[in-house]
């Protein structure tokens, strides 16, 4: 995971890199597009997404495997601003303030993705050939929640003065365990520091995924039912998993 002042890592020859860096920049975005714009960054992902899944084969994407191999790959790239920028950011805000500031942005951007997806699932049902192409939708989603959740731990780790002295990429292994886990990590306690994902973690990871792709189903629902409901719930999880890291971090 890179910090602002990190450089992002050289995704050179890496078939799985348009995804990734992809997802990055949708995340790192400090503007709030509008509905229609989201839109079509989450069918540029979908596009990306279908092209991925082709290579990597039925087993690979019906088990979870390719899903939580992007992750896993976008999870280093995904940016995440250390402490002195979020205060340069949110001047005058005391900790608690400056926390529930980035759990209330995070939820919406998740909120935000929910709508869009809805929005793209209603053209789709209008023009049924693309239909084909809803299980990447429900892919993209989730990797754009996943990537906004997680910047969202790495952030609040910041606030709390309980980062993660690493490599971008072992940060993103210990920030993903984080996630899969809905838990803060404890600084004083070295085997909850996860800096690499063995098989056990990755399970768990893909176990997660999963669970939070049938959620987005929501946003399949027919006209722009699935809209009102994918912004609803994507807002109400992403909050409720905030707060719950953030009384993690608060209690050490």
């Amino acid at each position: 995971m890179s910090r602002q002042h990190d450089t992002p890592a050289d995704a050179d020859g890496d078939p799985r890199a348009p995804v990734g860096e992809l997802v990055a920049r949708l995340v790192a975005d400090p503007a709030e597009p509008d509905r229609g714009s989201r839109g079509r960054e989450l069918r540029s992902l979908t596009r990306a997404l279908a092209l991925s899944a082709r290579g990597a084969g039925r087993a690979s994407v019906l088990g979870g495997r390719w899903l939580t191999d992007l992750m896993v790959d976008t999870a280093p790239r995904i940016p995440s601003r250390d402490l002195a920028t979020l205060q340069a950011q949110h001047p005058g805000l005391d900790r608690e303030d400056l926390a529930q500031t980035l759990i209330s942005g995070a939820a919406k951007a998740s909120a935000a993705v929910g709508a869009a997806g809805g929005v793209l699932a209603a053209v789709e049902f209008a023009a049924p050939p693309t239909l084909l192409s809803a299980p990447a939708q429900i892919a993209g989603e989730t990797l754009l929640i996943a990537a906004i959740e997680v910047k969202l731990i790495a952030e609040l780790h910041e606030v709390y003065g309980v980062p993660v002295p690493a490599t971008p990429g072992r940060r993103a292994a210990a920030y993903l365990v984080a996630w899969t886990n809905r838990r803060g990590l404890d600084p004083l306690d070295p085997a909850g520091l996860k800096l690499s994902l063995g098989a056990a973690a990755k399970a768990a990871l893909r176990r997660r995924l999963i669970r939070r792709a049938g959620r987005n189903l929501s946003t399949m629902g027919p006209l722009m039912s699935g809209a009102v409901a994918g912004s609803i719930i994507n807002h109400r999880e992403t909050r409720r998993l905030g707060e719950q890291v953030r009384a993690d971090l608060r209690s050490r």
